[in-house]
C-alpha cells in the first residue's frame, strides 16, 4: 500500500494544504511546531477517524484539532493498495462515517461494515490492521523510541513483551502473576487457608457437624403430630364454614337493607296517595262552595226577574194611562203632564233597575273554582300514573333482589361445595343465623385454644427446628457458592491453560521468525556488530555481542535499545498485514549517531523497494545522508 495524496481542508494548525508522495523513500521535515506531529495525527485519524474521548489525555483529538472558529474541520487522502487499486477517503471529522471512493471516483461507502463505536470499517477490511496494531506497528511516534537512560528498562520490557506475546504493553509473566493472584485472592487453593474456596469448605463441614446433632436430638423427642395435624384440618375446615357464614349474613343483611329501600319506594306511594285524598278534599270543598254560589246566583236573579216585572207592569200602566188622557181628557196640561212621566219613569228605571256586577262577579268565582277543580283533577291523575309506575317498580325490584339473593346463595354453594353450608343458606331469612356463626366462633377459637397447647409442646423442640432449617439453607447457599468457586477456578485453569499454549506457541512458531527478522535487521542497523538476538523466560532478552558472549538487552546502551526496538517494530510490519504497509517513523533516531544513522538508512532504503517510507523529521541529517549515498527521496516541507 502506499499513500499517494494527502489534502488537509483545515485539521489543527494546518490549513489548505496539499502533499504529494512518491513510493519509495519521502522525508517530511519541518522544525519544532510546524506541524509535523499534526499531520501523523490527520493521517491516522483519517484512517480510523478521530476520537471525541480524553484516553488518558488532557483534552480529546477532537478538541484538541478541531477549528476554533466554524471552519470546515476535513479533509482527503488518496492511496493505491498492492493490487493496483486506487481508494480516495474524504472525511468531515465532524461526522463518524467518511466517504470511500474508488479509482472511479465511485461512492463505495456502504460496501464496507459500520461499527456502531467505531464506525465505517474500510481500512481494517483493507488491510487487516485495527487502530492498536498501526499505533504499534506502522507508525512511530515521536518519543517511542527516544527514551532517556532511565527509561531504558521500560523499553527492555517492551522488546521482551512483543516477542513473548506479540503485544509491547503485554507481559507474558506479568498476566500468569496477576492471573495466578487473582485466582488465589478470588478463589484460592487446597494449599491455602484464609481464601474464600477454604472458609466455605470448613464452614459446610462446621454446619454438617451441627445438623447431626441436632436431627440425633429430635429424633429422641416424639410429638403427636397426627393430632395436630387433624385439628389444624378441623380448623381450616371451621374457618372455611366460618367464612361461608359471614357471606351469608352479610348476604341476608345486605337482602334486609335492599328490601328496606325497596320499603321505602312504598312510602313514596302513599305520600302520593296522600296527596290525592288531599285534593280530593280540596276539590270537593271547592265543589261544595260552587253550589252555594250557585244558590245565590239563582237568587239574585229571581230577585231581578221580579223587579224587572214590576217596572214592566208600572210602565205598561203609565201607556195606558197616556192614552187614556189622550183620548178622554182634552186637558193638553195634563196631557203632556201624563207624557212627560214617561221618560221620567225610563230614567227611574234606568236609575233603579238590578245590577248586574254582583252577577259578574259571581260568574268570576265560579269560573275560578272550576279551573282550580281542572287543576286539582290533573294533578290528581299525575299522582294516580306515577303510583301505577311506583308499584310496577317496586314489585320489580322486589322481583329483582329476590333474584340476585337467589343468585348469591348459588355462587355460595358452588363455592364451598359442603352440605352442612348448604343447610346454613337456608337459614338466610331466619333470626338464628347470628347463632350459628357464635357457634362457629366458638368452635375455632376452641380449635386453636388445643393447638396452642400442641405448640407449648413443642417449644423446646421448635428453635432446633429453625436451626436445623437455617442450616439446611445456608448448606445450599454454600453449596451454591462451591459452585461458583469451583467453576471460577476451572475458568483460571483453563485460562491459564490456553495462555500457556498460546505461549509456547508463540515461542515456537511465531517467536523465532521475530528472533530471526530481529536479528537480521540488528546486524543491518549495528553494521555486524550484534548479529543474534534471543529470547528464554530466565534472563528475558539477550543479544549476542561479537565476541560471542551473550549480553542481557538491559545493559546495553540506551542508543542500542533504541535500535532493538524500532528493528524490532520494523521486522513486524510485513507479517501483520496482507498489504506491504507504508513505514512511518516520527522522530526515531533522536539517539542514533551519525554511524548508526547511516546503517538504519541504508537499511530502510532497501525496505522501501517493497515499502513505502515515511520520515518526520525536524533536522536535515536524514537529507544530508541520503544525498551523500546518493539514494533518491521525495523532499517535503512544512
Amino acid at each position: 500500500m502506499n499513500i499517494k495524496e494527502i489534502k488537509i481542508n483545515n485539521y489543527g494548525k494546518l490549513k489548505n494544504k496539499e502533499i504529494n508522495l512518491e513510493k519509495n523513500i519521502n522525508i517530511i521535515y519541518g522544525e519544532n511546531e510546524s506541524g509535523k506531529s499534526t499531520l501523523l495525527n490527520y493521517i491516522k485519524n483519517i484512517f480510523y477517524g478521530i476520537s471525541k474521548n480524553k484516553n488518558g489525555k488532557e483534552i480529546s483529538d477532537y478538541e484538541k484539532y478541531k477549528p476554533w472558529i466554524g471552519e470546515e474541520f476535513s479533509g482527503r487522502i488518496k492511496y493505491e493498495l498492492n493490487n493496483g487499486e486506487e481508494y480516495e477517503i474524504f472525511r468531515d471529522f465532524n461526522k463518524k462515517n467518511p466517504k470511500v471512493l474508488n479509482g472511479n471516483l465511485e461512492d463505495i461507502s456502504k460496501d464496507f461494515n459500520i461499527d456502531k463505536k467505531d464506525g465505517s470499517q474500510f481500512f481494517y477490511e483493507q488491510t487487516g490492521i485495527d487502530e492498536n496494531m498501526y499505533l504499534s506497528t506502522i507508525m512511530t511516534e515521536q518519543q517511542e523510541v527516544v527514551l532517556d537512560g532511565q527509561e531504558q528498562n521500560v523499553l527492555v520490557q517492551k522488546l521482551a513483551n512483543i516477542m513473548g506475546t506479540g503485544e509491547d504493553s503485554t507481559s507474558y509473566k506479568k498476566v500468569l502473576d496477576r492471573l495466578n493472584k487473582k485466582q488465589i485472592e478470588e478463589v484460592g487453593t487446597s494449599r491455602t487457608q484464609d481464601r474464600p474456596i477454604n472458609l466455605v469448605n470448613i464452614k459446610f463441614k462446621n454446619n454438617e457437624f451441627d445438623k447431626k446433632d441436632i436431627l440425633a436430638e429430635l429424633e429422641s423427642k416424639t410429638i403427636n403430630k397426627e393430632g395436630k395435624n387433624n385439628l389444624q384440618q378441623k380448623l381450616l375446615n371451621e374457618e372455611i364454614k366460618n367464612r361461608a357464614i359471614r357471606e351469608i349474613n352479610f348476604l341476608a343483611k345486605n337482602c334486609e337493607l335492599e328490601l328496606e329501600k325497596n320499603n321505602l319506594k312504598n312510602n313514596i306511594k302513599k305520600e302520593n296517595e296522600e296527596k290525592i285524598n288531599k285534593l280530593n278534599n280540596n276539590k270537593n270543598e271547592l265543589l261544595k262552595n260552587n253550589s252555594q254560589i250557585n244558590l245565590e246566583k239563582e237568587k239574585i236573579n229571581k230577585l231581578n226577574n221580579k223587579k224587572n216585572k214590576i217596572f214592566l207592569l208600572l210602565f205598561i200602566i203609565l201607556i195606558i194611562i197616556n192614552i187614556f188622557s189622550f183620548l178622554f181628557i182634552k186637558n193638553k196640561t195634563i196631557n203632556y203632564l201624563f207624557i212627560s212621566l214617561i221618560p221620567i219613569f225610563i230614567i227611574l228605571y234606568i236609575l233603579l233597575r238590578p245590577k248586574n256586577k254582583n252577577i259578574k262577579k259571581i260568574d268570576e268565582k265560579i269560573n275560578s273554582i272550576k279551573n282550580e277543580v281542572n287543576l286539582i283533577n290533573n294533578q290528581i291523575k299525575l299522582l294516580e300514573e306515577e303510583n301505577i309506575k311506583k308499584i310496577n317498580e317496586i314489585e320489580n325490584e322486589k322481583n329483582n333482589i329476590i333474584l340476585n339473593i337467589n343468585k348469591e346463595k348459588e355462587k355460595i354453594k358452588n363455592k364451598y361445595n359442603n352440605i352442612e353450608i348448604n343447610k346454613i343458606i337456608n337459614l338466610i331469612n331466619k333470626e338464628n343465623i347470628e347463632k350459628e356463626l357464635e357457634y362457629s366462633n366458638n368452635k375455632i377459637n376452641e380449635y386453636k385454644l388445643e393447638i396452642s397447647k400442641i405448640d407449648l409442646e413443642e417449644k423446646n423442640i421448635l428453635p432446633k427446628k429453625e436451626k436445623l432449617i437455617k442450616l439446611e439453607e445456608e448448606q445450599e447457599e454454600l453449596q451454591e457458592r462451591l459452585k461458583e468457586l469451583n467453576e471460577k477456578n476451572l475458568c483460571f485453569n483453563l485460562t491459564r491453560e490456553l495462555l500457556e499454549k498460546a505461549y509456547e506457541k508463540m515461542k515456537t512458531s511465531v517467536t523465532p521468525k521475530f528472533t530471526e527478522n530481529l536479528s537480521k535487521n540488528i546486524s543491518i542497523i549495528s553494521n555486524g556488530k550484534y548479529n543474534k538476538v534471543g529470547l528464554n523466560d530466565e534472563n528475558g532478552l539477550m543479544v549476542e555481542q561479537e565476541n560471542g558472549d551473550y549480553l542481557p538487552a538491559y545493559r546495553l546502551s540506551v542508543g542500542t535499545i533504541d535500535q532493538l526496538y524500532l528493528s524490532l517494530r520494523l521486522s513486524m510490519v510485513d507479517d501483520i498485514s496482507k498489504e506491504l504497509m507504508p513505514i512511518i517513523l516520527d522522530e526515531a533516531f533522536a539517539y542514533f549517531d551519525t554511524k548508526r544513522l547511516e546503517n538504519i538508512l541504508k537499511y530502510l532504503a532497501e525496505k522501501s523497494e517493497q515499502n513505502q517510507i515515511l520520515i518526520f523529521t525536524c533536522t536535515k541529517r536524514e537529507k544530508e545522508i541520503f544525498d551523500k549515498l546518493n539514494i533518491k527521496y521525495n523532499f517535503v516541507e512544512l
